[in-house]
């Protein structure tokens, strides 16, 4: 089995919903052994979109990191994405590897780890709370020293669920 860590994230419909509905259909490929809290975020990119709730799992699975990134796309396509979106455009659900092991790896169509994970605040506050201490495999830095060094760290809040 290998550690995986994977971003979760949505900013339609029942955001919330589609979170739980993720990590539900996750099984039995992949074992959830820890989640973060909910942040909510503003968009990044792409500015013109609702907010977006974002988290990370931990899992264990025996998949390769290609049959992940299928199993991940076909809870995107179950849960409503829609393939051809506008890119860092509105989703009802996105599912990505952060990290899989200490595994670094260059595909067409998959890079591990996460090539945008160390700019992105949504990404390392959750991380950080299931993996403070884990080190990227390339920058040799730990989560939270990422976390300390990435702009807008403070933007990314937990997620109160009366606020919706």
């Amino acid at each position: 089995m290998t550690t995986v860590y994977l971003a979760l994230g949505s900013n339609l419909g029942d955001r919330m919903a589609n979170l739980d509905a993720a990590i539900a259909r996750l099984a039995p490929a992949v074992r959830v052994m820890a989640r973060s809290a909910v942040y909510e975020t503003a968009p990044m990119y792409v500015a013109d979109q609702p907010a977006f709730l974002n988290m990370v799992v931990e899992g264990e699975t025996d998949l390769p990191p290609d049959a992940l990134l299928a199993h991940l796309k076909g809870i995107e396509a179950e849960l409503g994405r829609k393939a051809g979106g506008v890119r860092f455009g509105p989703r009802e659900v996105d599912l990505d590897i952060l990290l899989y092991g200490r595994e670094v790896l260059t595909t067409p169509v998959l890079e591990i780890p996460h090539p945008r994970m160390a700019e992105r605040a949504f990404v390392l506050r959750p991380l950080a709370d299931v993996a403070a201490d884990v080190r990227h495999p390339m920058l040799g830095r730990t989560i939270v020293e990422l976390l300390a060094k990435v702009p807008g760290a403070d933007t990314v809040v937990r997620h109160s669920p009366d606020k919706i």
